[in-house]
């Protein structure tokens, strides 16, 4: 069973071209990416409103776009490509996904995952931020 972190894109981004790791410039972002490392998972992806599933060393380019305001159907179709995605490097129903996501972000891919963990459900940006920076702060 492998352990993978999904962490969710966000709004601040570099204004060019970058590894996705670098693209995504906000302190959630970089906190939730240092959270991820210290799980020492098999793998991290992020899940990108534009691009879907991606590695954290793809070159993408800067966009705009989040699922935060898409209708139901659009995120329902976002979450399949996504499952697609997933389907080619893990095992839906013997891998463990973290999600560092939102429930726009999770919700309609939950279904179709058997073992998973939300670290911080319910939790607001402010009180991410706070269980984030406790968390890595001897990292």
């Amino acid at each position: 069973m492998a352990k993978i972190v999904l962490i969710s894109c966000v709004s601040k981004k570099l204004n060019h071209k970058a590894k996705a790791k670098d693209l995504y410039v906000s302190s959630l972002f970089q906190y939730n990416l240092k959270y991820a490392n210290s799980l020492n998972p098999d793998k991290i992806f992020i899940l990108s409103a534009k691009y879907g599933l991606i590695d954290l060393n793809k070159e993408i380019e800067p966009y705009d776009k989040t699922l935060n305001n898409m209708a139901s159907e659009e995120k329902r179709t976002w979450a399949n490509s996504v499952l697609n995605q997933l389907k080619k490097v893990s095992d839906l129903s013997k891998d463990e996904f973290i999600f560092l996501a939102g429930n726009n972000y999770r919700k309609y891919l939950l279904p179709y995952l058997t073992h998973y963990k939300i670290p911080m459900k319910n939790l607001g940006i402010g009180k991410q931020l706070k269980f984030l920076k406790e968390s890595v702060k001897n990292e």
